[in-house]
């Protein structure tokens, strides 16, 4: 029992004084060291690329929305989803019985109003012999009142004899008349008869076209994307035209419709080549070009975006319809310049920090990075370690940046040269990395 005590005790002086050990060695080589009070990088050489993001809809360049003009009641589908139909191709039948009898009413109200028009044609015929007749009566009866007038100044025929063939030739004048009219009507008639075939025809073709529209064709070659309808649905045209199908024109080709936020659409510009991915193949980078940049905006709570799209080939048919698409636009492009990390432009030693505090000069708001900046010529600042080990201010020149780095375009800062980024914590009791150091645990 005391030789467990003993080793226990052992044990525990052993930790004590490894823990004692390590808080001296930290407290020496903070106090020593003034190479760890500051995380440093160097300025060197690379590439910058100043890009805008974000995120889009995959969508087939052209969508056709395919639809019925009729009422029915759906026979047949002859096409599904993922097929290939050719422009003309039948897709879809819609019972065609009520057309094809609409059809054959049709075709008897033209064959009767034909009919009718050949009826007043014939009227017409009889009307104008008729008025050729009384045209000769009217002849005849103007002879024989020509013959009785010297008769009767010789008096050699009573006047009851004149007064008869007086009347004679007036009534023979009034059936010329009447003749008259009779032809005329029976020429409104026949204009009367004319437009109702011609109304009749009209309605044959509606009739007509009804049942074609019953039988639903694909209007260009693509791929059917969408199936809306089945076999015995019956659709009603009567307010919109139902959509049936939607056909992918050409799925070789996509676009994607992304909102780009008001901030940074105005550096937006037709022709500019766009990156994006897609959570399908995380691993695979997808190259397209800005081809339109829409004027309506999109107006989500609050949130105005503009679609901008960006066409992309898809020969392997990799992109789908829908897909969600994280997109990056490049803005402009620097290779081989000076760059620092973007980190070294937030850090502030204590003794700014406190001089800002007492209310010293702050920090211009142009000095600030701003990530999505496009402007060259920005000022900024730095800091560097003196000689001494102190933190020196550099005043430099910023291009573009990719929110990571930051052009260097001017300023006293070579490359090859060190930039502090972050300053290391040296509080007692406190880890580098701000953890408590491990203890091992005794058994008893």
């Amino acid at each position: 029992m005391a030789s467990k005590r003993k080793k226990y005790l052992i044990g525990m002086v052993i930790v004590i004084l490894i823990l004692a050990g390590g808080f001296f060695w930290r407290q020496f080589s903070g106090q020593n060291g003034s190479n760890q009070k500051f995380r440093l990088a160097k300025v060197e050489r690379g590439e910058v690329s100043l890009m805008v993001t974000a995120t889009g809809t995959i969508n087939p360049v052209i969508n056709v929305l395919v639809g019925s003009q009729v009422s029915g009641t759906i026979k047949a589908l002859y096409a599904d989803f993922n097929s290939q139909v050719k422009e003309g191709q039948v897709i879809a039948q819609i019972d065609p019985a009520i057309f094809e009898a609409q059809v054959e009413q049709g075709r008897a109200s033209v064959l009767n109003a034909q009919a009718n028009l050949l009826n007043g044609q014939a009227n017409l015929e009889n009307a104008k012999a008729n008025l050729t007749k009384a045209d000769v009566a009217v002849l005849d009866a103007k002879r024989t009142l020509d013959r009785n007038q010297p008769l009767l100044e010789k008096k050699i025929i009573a006047q009851a004899t004149m007064d008869t063939a007086q009347t004679n030739y007036d009534t023979a004048v009034a059936q010329t008349d009447v003749a008259k009219a009779q032809v005329e009507s029976a020429k409104s008639q026949i204009e009367s008869f004319k437009a109702q075939v011609e109304q009749t025809k009209a309605a044959l073709r509606v009739a007509e076209t009804n049942l074609r529209y019953a039988t639903i064709r694909s209007p260009v070659n693509g791929t059917v994307i969408s199936r809306n309808v089945d076999v015995g649905q019956t659709v009603a045209a009567s307010l919109q035209a139902p959509t049936l199908f939607t056909i992918a024109k050409n799925l070789a080709e996509m676009q994607v419709d992304s909102n780009v936020s008001e901030a940074d659409v105005g550096r937006i510009a037709v022709g500019q080549d766009a990156t994006f991915t897609v959570d399908a193949y995380p691993e695979r980078i997808f190259r397209g070009k800005v081809s339109e940049i829409r004027n309506a905006p999109i107006i989500v709570q609050n949130v105005v975006t503009y679609d901008v799209v960006i066409l992309v080939g898809n020969k392997d048919l990799k992109l789908k319809p829908g897909m969600t698409a994280n997109v990056s636009v490049m803005i402009a492009h620097r290779e081989g310049v000076l760059k620092i990390p973007n980190a070294a432009l937030r850090f502030r030693p204590e003794s700014a920090k406190k001089e800002i505090g007492k209310g010293g000069p702050p920090q211009k708001a142009s000095e600030r990075v701003k990530l999505a900046e496009v402007d060259q010529g920005r000022p900024g600042r730095v800091w560097v370690l003196s000689p001494e080990g102190n933190p020196t201010p550099v005043s430099i020149t910023l291009g573009i940046t990719d929110g990571t780095s930051s052009e260097v375009m001017g300023g006293n800062l070579q490359e090859g040269a060190e930039v502090i980024i972050e300053g290391n914590s040296n509080k007692k009791g406190q880890s580098q990395s701000g953890s408590v150091p491990f203890m091992p645990r005794m058994r008893k």
